[in-house]
């Protein structure tokens, strides 16, 4: 393994190397440790959870993708100290929450001054525009495809709610397509909690799949926060986002079936997840408008 220094300093940011593979960090950092589990083939240094991710691979051919808090990453916004309680507490949802539809969770261990989250690896495209090439596969996948991903989503989601979860930070970055297995996979349930769960101001998510009451501080957060998830789910599938009727390509009964899902207030939408799917299958069959 090829030490991460040389450091260099480019404006804000102070780019590393790691077995040849560049990245960016606020401060210099060794991840010398790294070694033990293989040559570094991949690095996410763009994540705002303070984070830093890695894809490595053993000799043996074995591929891992790495999650590691305690480095200064280059988006991080929290102590260090923080990022690293906020993983360690991550941990027990992979565990809780094992599905075929979630990436499979392999070991968690304290290292390198931090702590590390160990995953499979999986060759897979991205929902999320932060990875334009993966975003552009997505947004050509046909609605079949894009059907069977949003049940996946919904099914792991109902699994969620029976282990008594509520989806928080559950956004179109947690959303990936295993092409060659055609497979969903959904990698990242980090803030994922037990519910109920009384938010916060500030609360983890991304504006497009927030509900109203996870803006408020002292509101519940419980399966009918994740009904409205779902539903904004929905719309970042099919609709890239665009909640107008004008820009939804499915049948009128889906979408009102969606808009539902994603209404202000709490009492207007399903009531539970599994209500949800039953009244997007009932609805009308795929089509064009």
């Amino acid at each position: 393994m090829q030490n991460p220094m040389p450091t260099w300093y480019l404006k804000d940011f102070y780019i590393q190397w790691i077995d040849g593979v560049p990245y960016k960090l606020k401060a210099p950092y060794d991840f010398s440790f790294l070694g033990k589990y293989g040559k570094v083939f991949k690095v996410f240094d763009e994540q705002d959870s303070g984070n830093i991710c890695f894809g490595a691979e053993a000799d043996d051919g074995k591929r891992y993708f790495i999650k590691f808090a305690g480095a200064p990453a280059a988006r991080n916004t929290m102590h260090a100290d923080e990022a690293v309680a906020n993983l360690r507490c991550a941990v027990s949802a992979y565990r809780d929450l094992a599905h075929p539809n979630l990436i499979k969770l392999i070991n968690a261990e304290e290292i390198g001054g931090g702590f590390a989250v160990f995953f499979e690896w999986v060759d897979a495209i991205c929902a999320q525009r932060m990875y334009p090439a993966d975003y552009q596969k997505f947004r050509q996948l046909p609605p079949e495809t894009l059907n069977r991903i949003f049940e996946d989503i919904v099914g792991f989601h109902i699994h969620a709610a029976d282990k008594g979860y509520v989806a928080i930070d559950f956004y179109d970055g947690s959303i990936m397509w295993d092409t060659a297995n055609e497979r969903t996979v959904i990698c990242d349930i980090d803030f994922y909690q037990k519910s109920p769960y009384i938010g916060r101001m500030g609360l983890w998510g991304s504006s497009r799949f927030v509900s109203p009451e996870e803006r408020a501080d002292g509101a519940l957060i419980d399966e009918v926060t994740t009904v409205y998830t779902m539903g904004a789910t929905a719309f970042c599938l099919f609709a890239d986002s665009d909640r107008s009727p004008e820009a939804w390509p499915l049948s009128e009964a889906k979408y009102m079936v969606v808009k539902k899902a994603v209404s202000d207030e709490r009492s207007r939408r399903q009531q539970t997840i599994e209500q949800l799917i039953k009244e997007w299958r009932a609805a009308k069959r795929l089509s064009p408008r």
